[in-house]
C-alpha cells in the first residue's frame, strides 16, 4: 500500500508530539537534568565566587558568578541535547526498532532525522531557559544582548544534537556509552567554563581547547549575558551552525544505511 508523503513541517509536528506524550510522563528526568547547572553555579560560581573580589573578562570588570553562569548555560543546552540524542536514540534505534515502524508510515528517513534532532534540540532549549530565568533571578545578566542568548542555545542544542545522533548510530552495545562520558566530562571542564581559557597560555592545548564545541558555546553565551561581544561569537556561531548541518546529514545518510539496505 502507498502512502501519501507528509510535508517537512508535518512530519515534524507528528514526531515531535508522539516524543512529548512519551516523555511528558518522565518529568522529573527534565527536573534532574536541569539542576545539576543549577547546583555548579550555587557551589562554584556562588561559593568559589565569595573567594574572589574581582574577574576580568574581554576588558571588563564581572563578579565570578557572572562568568561561571553563561558557561553553565552553555552546558545546560549540551547536557539536554545530548542525554535525548544518545541514550534515547540508541534505545530507540537498536531495541525499541521505533525507527522500523516509522518508515511503514508516511515518514521517512530525513523525517526521522529532524524530528529527533529538533527534539533534542527542545529538550537543550528547556533547560537553557529556566537557567537564564535564575541567571535573571541573581542579577547575573548584564547587557541586553542576553536577549540573544537563548536562540544561542537553541544553536548549541541543535548542534550537539545532530551530531551526537550521528555518532550514536554506530554504536553496538550500552558499553559504547563510556565513551560518551569519556567525552563529555573532559569537555565540560576544561570547555573554559570555570576558567579563562588564557590559562592554558598560547600552546597546543588552548588550541585544542578553543576547537572544541562546547568552548564555542560557552564563548558565545558568556559574551551575549556579559555585553562584551567580540569577533569570537561570530565565529561561534558559524562553527555550530556548520557543526549542525554536519551531523543532520550524517543521520541522514546513517538512517538510510541501517534502515533501508
Amino acid at each position: 500500500m502507498s502512502h501519501t508523503p507528509l510535508s517537512p513541517t508535518g512530519a515534524l509536528s507528528v514526531i515531535t508530539f508522539r516524543n512529548y506524550t512519551t516523555y511528558k510522563r518522565h518529568w522529573k528526568l527534565f527536573v534532574t537534568g536541569f539542576l545539576e547547572p543549577v547546583f555548579y553555579l550555587l557551589s562554584i560560581g556562588i561559593g568559589v565566587g565569595a573567594l574572589i573580589d574581582s574577574f576580568t573578562f574581554n576588558g571588563q570588570q564581572i563578579p565570578y558568578a557572572a562568568f561561571v553562569a553563561p558557561g553553565m548555560l552553555a552546558a545546560s543546552a549540551f547536557n539536554g541535547a545530548l542525554m535525548d540524542s544518545t541514550f534515547n536514540v540508541f534505545f530507540k534505534l537498536k531495541y525499541e526498532k521505533l525507527y522500523d515502524q516509522m518508515l511503514a508510515t508516511p515518514l521517512t528517513t530525513a523525517d526521522i532525522a529532524r524530528g529527533e534532532i529538533v527534539w533534542g534540540q527542545l529538550r537543550g532549549g528547556v533547560y537553557s531557559a529556566a537557567f537564564l530565568l535564575v541567571m535573571l533571578a541573581m542579577g547575573l545578566v548584564h547587557s541586553w544582548w542576553a536577549v540573544l542568548a537563548l536562540p544561542a542555545t537553541l544553536l548549541i542544542g541543535f548542534a550537539f544534537s545532530a551530531v551526537c545522533m550521528g555518532l550514536t548510530t554506530y554504536m553496538t552495545s550500552f558499553q559504547d556509552f563510556d565513551k560518551i562520558t569519556l567525552a563529555q566530562l573532559p569537555m565540560f571542564l576544561f570547555s573554559a567554563t570555570f576558567f579563562p581559557v588564557d590559562a592554558f597560555g598560547d600552546g597546543v592545548l588552548r588550541w585544542v581547547v578553543e576547537a572544541t564545541p562546547l568552548y564555542r558555546g560557552v564563548v558565545l553565551c558568556r559574551e551575549l549575558t556579559t555585553g562584551a561581544v567580540t569577533s569570537a561569537s561570530l565565529v561561534s556561531v558559524g562553527y555550530l551552525v556548520v557543526m549542525g548541518l554536519f551531523g543532520l546529514w550524517l543521520v541522514r545518510r546513517r538512517l538510510d544505511r541501517l534502515l533501508l539496505t
